[in-house]
């Protein structure tokens, strides 16, 4: 099968998304000519490595490219000052120079924290994506948002900073666990809600087959979902308008990672699930769309073993809408001390919106919980 190949349109800073099959053993082809030097340090986590480090070294070596590696454990705890600390000494460590790529090998948490590094290490670095999860493949890997973890909320220290090449194989997906692969095709479904209903009726029929392992049809689902992120991204780099909409469900889904304590209890993908199933609740409650549309989204999401509303978060029952309201507050989007919401007409019709009666807000919340209870 032939790569699918997604531009990121950016000027002098543009860059290739490649998808498809067997593009991590054929890597090296296409890292080599990004380098000033045949040198480059891979980032990676202990599970990460264990599967597919060994293959991105012999990619590199068939192309003479020498190698250091600086292996992580693995989740979500790694963005943090401390984490973020660990990378930036151990690539010193390694003299990297500020001509050098570092590559990172992993899920969103690795792209998000060597991204990060790479942006400040020498006054800034080129990193490359070779992305090993399908949330990463869709999302994070793609549009230069790096970022770590605050104690006041995620990704709040971070910056913009574009990889050179992001290298999306979607054989290396049959590896992940089926909780992590259900997790990623939350933000596959995102793009179908923000700005394409046919893609999300495409989902509809086909998101079952996608999730067990058609290849055709998760390489399809990965360059779509890229491609609309980079034509946003081209338009809106640093999110100043219609970027923003990529962000559906994730008000509500970053206060529920930080009320169960960014822990296996809620994955990011999960988490986006059930905001994006309340965004459309919360849009019919104020008017602005059919009441039966989040109903029909929760039962995709469901279909796909995702949770899609508040009751299906493990521990649900102890929370307070205070409490998840509070944690809105430190959301990214707040503007003038107002909550933004990315919210919907209909599917496929997004809109941001800062405007919101907090007391909708709460009462939706309090809704949920009562059923979780």
């Amino acid at each position: 099968m032939t790569d699918r190949i997604v531009k990121v349109a950016l000027g002098d800073r543009a860059y290739d998304i490649r998808v498809g099959g067997g593009l991590l053993a054929r890597a090296g082809e296409h890292v080599a000519p990004l380098l000033h030097r045949r040198f480059a340090v891979v980032v990676t986590d202990e599970n990460v490595a264990a599967r597919h480090l060994d293959t991105l070294k012999r990619a590199l070596a068939l192309q003479n490219v020498g190698c250091e590696t600086v292996i992580l454990p693995p989740g979500e705890s790694q963005k943090s000052y401390a984490g973020f600390e660990r990378l930036c000494e151990a690539l010193l460590a390694l003299k990297v120079e500020r001509r050098d790529h570092v590559i990172a090998l992993g899920g969103g948490v690795i792209g998000d924290l060597v991204g990060f590094a790479a942006s400040v290490l020498r006054r800034g670095m080129d990193f490359i994506q070779i992305p090993t999860s399908l949330l990463a493949q869709v999302d994070s890997s793609v549009g230069g948002k790096t970022a770590i973890n605050s104690r006041q909320g995620k990704n709040l220290i971070g910056a913009f900073h574009q990889p050179r090449l992001v290298l999306a194989d979607v054989d290396l997906l049959d590896t992940l666990p089926p909780r992590e692969l259900r997790a990623g095709y939350a933000e596959v479904v995102k793009y179908g809600l923000i700005g394409d209903a046919p893609f999300f009726g495409w989902l509809e029929e086909n998101g079952a087959k996608l999730l067990v392992g058609d290849r055709a049809l998760r390489t399809e689902a990965v360059a779509h979902a890229c491609a609309h992120k980079a034509r946003v991204v081209a338009a809106d780099e640093r999110e100043q308008g219609e970027r923003a909409l990529l962000n559906l469900g994730h008000t509500f889904g970053h206060a529920l990672e930080a009320e169960t304590g960014y822990s296996q209890r809620l994955l990011h993908g999960e988490g986006v699930a059930v905001g994006m199933a309340l965004a459309f609740r919360l849009s019919a409650q104020l008017g602005l769309c059919d009441a039966a549309l989040a109903p029909r989204i929760e039962r995709h999401l469901a279909a796909a073993g995702l949770p899609a509303r508040l009751a299906d978060v493990d521990g649900a029952g102890g929370f307070t809408a205070e409490h998840l309201v509070a944690h809105m507050q430190q959301d990214k989007k707040v503007r003038d001390g107002r909550l933004v919401f990315i919210l919907a007409a209909a599917i496929g019709q997004a809109m941001q919106r800062d405007d919101v009666p907090p007391a909708a807000v709460a009462a939706l919340l309090g809704e949920q919980l009562a059923a979780a209870a």
